[in-house]
């Protein structure tokens, strides 16, 4: 099997273990109901509690609610709008967020990962199993090797979370996770990051038996890697990383882009899956759907103009959307958009569950609301379009039936990114220029490659990184590894198209102006922290 997929039925005892076809993915966590000794004594049992870290992929992808409290990032850049003035996830807290940032505080932020309910929680789990193991395990050399391999990639996979947020963090290997310790710097923090990936990427398999195909392997420990080096620009880590995964030759591009976050196939190197029926599932498409869909509280966020924007022609040029940033009869050049932009959101004209969409004023199969005129949309979009892309288009009993999509946490297309951009950054222009090429080659998205070199080329590939990874949760934290969010995501607002009868109208989807902070840049020491630990000092963006 090419790809980690992950059909978990977690269970939480030793004495609650399923008897599935699916055995291996029951979970079992170390805690005081389940001695110690007892876990170590059958293979089966260690299994069942390396099993609980795959959850994580759930919690911190873009159908768990651990990176924003189930709010897409995407709400904190120029490409989604949350419809609701209501503070609440998914509504009126990342519009407040973008527009007045100085709420953002260390005792409560909902981008906070920090918390022993999260990660330093899941930090603790998994250090947990690895003291445990080196005192009670009695198996042979090869299997704690392939154990450890598994539980040290998610804990790099949490520091990654972390690091993310807040460069150099409290660093923990083993139990000894005492209230008083100082915070180590981002150099420290990234390098554990990379040790456990490079421990990973030694002892986890290229793939499993038939018994075990679903477990994490050595093409995702890579994958993952060539993602963390770059954020800690460590670019010749990042581009190493990346071309051992290609060096695989296990994982490629599918031809259809709509079915490259959909998993189960080639592209995918990290995945999730759910159970519609026992679980786990996920509420994502009652989030989003449209209110034509049966649904009356979906549509919560909406893709803004300023997305639809980035996207070039089917011939690879540049639109220009001037002559549509006021008010015409002329419909807008949808049908002159290269196939990834109807494959990630809903337009006027195109087909969705067998209807044909308005997205306008009073529209029968998709209704659009202006932003601020009540509490939430209710369904209605405030951009006058709706999102496609993470959606199943096959889930009609909205009411009836959870969804149980996969969460694709790493594909391939991204590994060929991280490599263009590592190369780039190391002066491999020609590499930097394949790699992105490559990707804009695929199959049924044809589109010519880019020769631009300098930060023409950057720009050129900031925004095929956009458009590629659209709403798979990559272009927030991209512009603050930038550090490009101070500049450009300051004093401005975001746009949509009302459509009324034949006419459309540029409109602003904000009643004010955004703006980014420098200092959220660096996520705070939460105020707990401060607090219960005499060694730990606040970053001095906070002081």
């Amino acid at each position: 099997m090419r790809k980690t997929i992950l059909h978990i039925y977690l269970a939480l005892t030793l004495g609650f273990i399923s008897t599935s076809c699916n055995d291996w993915l029951d979970g079992v966590e170390q805690t005081s109901k389940v001695s110690d000794e007892i876990v170590w004594e059958k293979e089966e049992y260690v299994d069942k509690n390396v099993n609980a870290f795959y959850t994580f992929l759930h919690k911190y992808g873009q159908f768990g609610d651990y990176q924003f409290r189930g709010s897409l990032t995407e709400s904190l850049t120029e490409t989604f709008k949350y419809g609701s003035i209501t503070l609440g996830d998914r509504g009126g807290w990342p519009n407040e967020y973008v527009t007045n940032p100085d709420v953002i505080l260390p005792d409560e932020y909902r981008l906070n990962i920090w918390d022993k309910d999260k990660a330093y929680g899941n930090i603790r789990q998994i250090n947990q199993f690895l003291v445990m193991q080196k005192k009670y395990s009695k198996f042979p050399k090869e299997k704690n090797e392939i154990w450890e391999a598994q539980a040290r990639f998610f804990r790099a996979y949490i520091y990654f979370q972390l690091a993310k947020r807040h460069g150099g963090v409290i660093l923990y290997t083993d139990l000894d996770m005492t209230n008083n310790k100082a915070r180590s710097s981002a150099a420290d923090t990234w390098q554990l990051i990379a040790d456990d990936l490079d421990f990973a990427s030694t002892y986890l398999p290229e793939a499993w038996n038939a018994a075990n195909k679903n477990r994490v392997t050595k093409g995702a420990a890579y994958a993952l890697k060539s993602r963390a080096m770059l954020y800690a620009e460590r670019w010749q880590d990042a581009y190493n990383a990346a071309n051992e995964v290609i060096k695989l030759k296990l994982y490629d591009l599918v031809d259809d882009y709509a079915q490259a976050w959909k998993g189960n196939n080639v592209e995918s190197i990290l995945e999730f899956d759910y159970d519609q029926d026992t679980g786990p599932n996920h509420d994502f498409d009652q989030y989003h759907v449209p209110q034509c869909d049966g649904w009356d509280y979906g549509a919560l966020g909406t893709p803004t103009q300023e997305m639809v924007e980035s996207y070039e022609t089917k011939n690879g040029q540049k639109v220009d959307w001037t002559p549509w940033h006021g008010i015409t009869n002329t419909p807008p050049p949808y049908d002159q958009l290269e196939p990834r932009f109807a494959a990630s959101v809903i337009y006027r004209g195109s087909m969705w569950k067998g209807r044909k969409m308005d997205c306008s004023v009073n529209g029968t199969n998709g209704a659009y609301i202006d932003y601020g005129v009540q509490g939430y949309s209710y369904g209605k979009t405030t951009t006058g379009y709706f999102l496609r892309k993470l959606m199943d288009e096959s889930l009609t009993d909205l009411k009836g039936k959870k969804s149980h999509q996969p969460w694709v946490e790493i594909r391939y297309a991204e590994v060929l990114l991280n490599k263009a951009e590592a190369a780039y950054r190391l002066n491999k222009i020609d590499e930097a220029q394949k790699a992105m090429n490559d990707v804009r080659a695929r199959k049924n998205v044809g589109l010519p490659g880019k020769s631009s070199t300098g930060e023409t080329w950057f720009n050129d590939y900031r925004n095929e990184r956009k458009v590629e990874l659209a709403y798979e949760g990559h272009l927030y934290w991209d512009m603050r590894r930038w550090k490009l969010a101070h500049t450009e995501y300051t004093g401005y607002r975001v746009h949509g198209m009302k459509i009324t009868g034949d006419t459309y109208e540029y409109i602003e989807a904000d009643n004010k102006d955004r703006k980014f902070l420098k200092k959220l840049y660096v996520f705070p020491v939460p105020t707990d922290e401060m607090r219960n630990n005499s060694l730990i000092e606040q970053y001095d963006e906070w002081k």
